[in-house]
């Protein structure tokens, strides 16, 4: 910000609520990036506005080599901003936060699970809810076998890996038509 109050927002032109981030301040701070950066990458806004992020939007953004993220605060951005930069918009969600740090911070977390060399065990990653199979991830157990008469399912301890993959299978379908049932393809939702 260059004017004496060092401030980054202004009044919107026709009244209303709130106050919005001016483009002037944004515009230089986002060429003053693309100076010293040598490759930015992709600019990124976060408005509820934007596209929804979702399992697949991560990893095609874990693709990018940078990513620029531009988080809003108060009623929103100047719209010159979104057209001047055509940043890609991006939205964590139908609801509404008291900024773009969280919802930045998101994306930070999804997006860098997916890089390799970040997880300790790769193929972690695959088997999460929303990922390759785009259903919910399975119940899972750890020790003691036996908890509080809540046993672990005899199938777990079989060590026969194919009825575990089936079982996993089942129980990630059997979990998503419950929890999500908007996930799943119609021959999906007819199947167990």
């Amino acid at each position: 910000a260059t004017d004496r109050h060092a401030s980054v927002d202004d009044r919107p032109y026709g009244g209303g609520p709130g106050m919005l981030i001016g483009c002037d301040t944004v515009f230089q701070c986002v060429e003053h990036v693309q100076e010293v950066v040598p490759e930015p990458g992709k600019l990124i806004m976060l408005t509820p506005q934007g596209r929804t992020l979702t399992q697949g939007l991560a990893q095609e953004l874990s693709k990018e080599r940078q990513l620029t993220l531009l988080c809003g605060r108060y009623e929103g951005f100047d719209e010159r901003i979104r057209i001047g930069l055509e940043p890609m918009e991006i939205s964590a969600g139908d609801f509404i936060t008291n900024g773009g740090e969280v919802p930045a911070m998101l994306i930070i977390e999804t997006v860098i699970r997916l890089i390799p060399g970040v997880l300790g065990d790769e193929s972690s990653a695959k088997y999460d809810s929303f990922s390759e199979s785009g259903l919910l991830e399975y119940p899972q157990y750890t020790r003691p076998q036996n908890f509080r008469g809540m046993e672990v399912p005899e199938v777990l301890l079989s060590g026969n890996h194919q009825e575990i993959a089936r079982w996993r299978h089942e129980q990630s379908l059997l979990r998503t038509r419950e929890r999500r049932g908007d996930l799943l393809t119609e021959s999906e939702s007819n199947s167990t």
